[in-house]
């Protein structure tokens, strides 16, 4: 597998993402990377990346950045030779399997959906990540909870939910080898009644998909474990991802105040040093870095700008889980077959009836 990197993008560029790539390769023989950069952050590739490994780097130069803070509109217009867009151009090019880029999130939708277009049948992309719940990290196959959208698409239709819940099943049966991952909506009750006519109408949109749909959850069970799939638009996605990131750093916070608030406290941190240890390796964010940016003709996942070493070489492994199990190719070949028979569900004169 061959993986593209955009080595500056993000709030620390090469000083991240070249030591990520390097305990990549170390880990991974059978993959490659594609780095792509400005010339004076290549150049430091072989200060981070062991000399075993550096037969399995190509280097592309980019000669411009795309800051954190910029227009996407202006950056696809104006930033052709970017580190960014390069890296995705590899993937369109097939000079790599995947894509991964810590940069401008709204930047790199926009230039991912300009140069590799979305499948068919798929109006469009979301960004699709995994929340740690009681039955596992977070991680590919240990019983997270896939959600989607988490912020690429902040006004959806009921139609666009049902892609989601379409392409949000098919990457959840990639990762973790279930056929039939439960899927489920978001919404404020579970009974059918409540939410808004969006919700409402995607409902009745995804019962006619033959999907394993179990239909609606609550916040907390999302992190209980209840369901394989969450689905909802980008706007409560983003908001319940940054909820959920301000929650596990006020956990962490209040324990080290309480540790070390006196002697018999710090006593007792020492004690229970074993356990803190393994509670942190279960919140730390950096053990489940990387979204999805689904929907797309190629594999592209975001890294959180501000991730450290571990955080992005966790989204490279995301990339080469993806780009091994020939994600996009299931994703079109499920997407084709929901669609199908959905059309005729909904075409027979019950489900009619049921509609009007």
């Amino acid at each position: 597998m061959r993986i593209a990197i955009d080595v500056d993008g993000g709030d620390h560029g090469a000083a991240v993402t070249l030591p990520a790539a390097a305990r990549f390769l170390a880990k991974r023989s059978d993959a490659h990377l594609v780095l792509v950069g400005l010339q004076s952050s290549l150049a430091l590739a072989s200060k981070h990346i062991a000399s075993v490994d550096l037969g399995r780097v190509t280097q592309v130069t980019a000669t411009e950045v795309v800051g954190m803070d910029e227009s996407p509109a202006l950056t696809l217009k104006n930033k052709k030779n970017s580190s960014l867009r390069l890296a995705l151009n590899a993937v369109k090019d097939g000079q790599a399997d995947a894509c991964v880029s810590a940069g401008n999130t709204g930047a790199l939708m926009a230039t991912a959906r300009f140069v590799l277009k979305t499948l068919p049948g798929i109006d469009r992309p979301a960004i699709a990540g995994l929340f740690p719940t009681h039955s596992g990290h977070g991680r590919e196959g240990d019983g997270g909870a896939l959600v989607l959208d988490l912020g690429a698409n902040v006004d959806c239709s009921a139609e666009h939910l049902r892609q989601f819940a379409i392409m949000g099943a098919a990457l959840s049966s990639a990762l973790t080898g279930n056929a039939r991952p439960t899927v489920a909506l978001l919404n404020i009750g579970e009974e059918e009644i409540k939410g808004n006519e969006l919700v409402k109408n995607a409902a009745e949109l995804i019962r006619a998909t033959d999907l394993n749909f179990v239909g609606n959850v609550e916040g907390t069970d999302v992190f209980r474990g209840k369901v394989d799939v969450v689905v909802c638009d980008g706007f409560v996605g983003n908001v319940a991802l940054k909820s959920a990131e301000g929650i596990a750093n006020l956990m962490s916070q209040m324990l080290r105040e309480e540790f070390s608030r006196d002697l018999a406290s710090k006593a007792t941190a020492a004690i229970a040093y074993p356990v803190l240890k393994r509670f942190k390796a279960r919140m730390d964010p950096s053990q489940h870095n990387g979204a999805t940016l689904l929907g797309l003709r190629g594999i592209v996942v975001k890294s959180h700008g501000g991730a450290d070493e571990i955080g992005f070489a966790t989204a490279i492994e995301r990339a080469f889980q993806e780009a091994r199990h020939d994600l996009i190719a299931e994703l079109t070949e499920r997407v084709a077959a929901l669609n199908a028979n959905t059309l005729s569900t909904l075409a027979t004169p019950t489900a009619k009836i049921a509609r009007s």
